[in-house]
């Protein structure tokens, strides 16, 4: 294991997964995996106009794609954070901590590659499948607060009504005070889903909703590069 100052840049991170936002009262943490992808500058336009914040927890492989380096810059640039989602979409429920310590140092190398900045923060982790295995231990080590799965919107469920409508019934009640919501911009078409975003965070500002971070993972903004 890495020891010594964190690479990802959280600061006292748990293995255990996290599912609490930032915050008291009507606040809430937007999470999104699997991107970026087609629909992450979409989301990126609605969340600008809206004043929100959220957290992008990002699959190497997509970041590797054409178009992909520019959407995280982009992610950064406009106030978001970064979350490890691996390099790909395999399963690490059963990888050894070597295998799953290799993997996210990886994909922390693409990151921060594409952002051109080798200290970048990337302080949070979600485990592909949301199956941990030994992921939290390892992200925790590696300086990357682990995130549970929250509420959920089921807009990755193939079996699933994944209508405009279903979808934004589901994310109007995953936002409720002191959650973090996971939704998706990345790994199918989501375009359903930031429709959803659309429809549901205006209401949800007018209710008198603030939108967060999930807790943990504040950043060191000037680490000593190990990777």
């Amino acid at each position: 294991m890495t020891h010594g100052p964190w690479p990802g840049g959280a600061v006292d991170p748990t293995a255990r997964p996290v599912e609490r936002a930032r915050g008291t009262g009507r606040v809430a943490a937007l999470t999104f995996d699997d991107g970026p992808s087609a629909h992450t500058g979409r989301l990126l336009d609605l969340l600008a106009a809206l004043g929100v914040r959220a957290t992008f927890c990002v699959v190497g492989r997509n970041v590797l794609a054409p178009g992909g380096a520019a959407l995280v810059r982009r992610i950064v640039a406009e106030g978001h954070v970064l979350g490890n989602h691996s390099v790909d979409f395999a399963d690490l429920g059963r990888a050894s901590v070597s295998e799953v310590e290799a993997v996210l140092l990886a994909n922390l190398r693409i990151i921060r590659s594409a952002l051109g900045d080798p200290r970048a923060p990337v302080p949070y982790f979600r485990a592909p499948n949301a199956s941990f295995g030994c992921t939290g231990e390892v992200a925790a080590a590696l300086g990357m607060q682990p995130l549970g799965l929250g509420n959920v919107i089921h807009d990755w469920d193939d079996h699933a009504d994944r209508s405009v409508a279903t979808l934004s019934r589901h994310l109007r009640d995953a936002i409720t005070p002191g959650s973090i919501v996971l939704a998706h911009d990345g790994g199918g078409d989501r375009a359903a889903t930031v429709d959803a975003v659309a429809a549901v965070l205006p209401e949800k500002i007018e209710a008198g909703f603030t939108f967060t971070l999930p807790v943990g993972g504040t950043c060191q903004p000037h680490l000593e590069e190990h990777l």
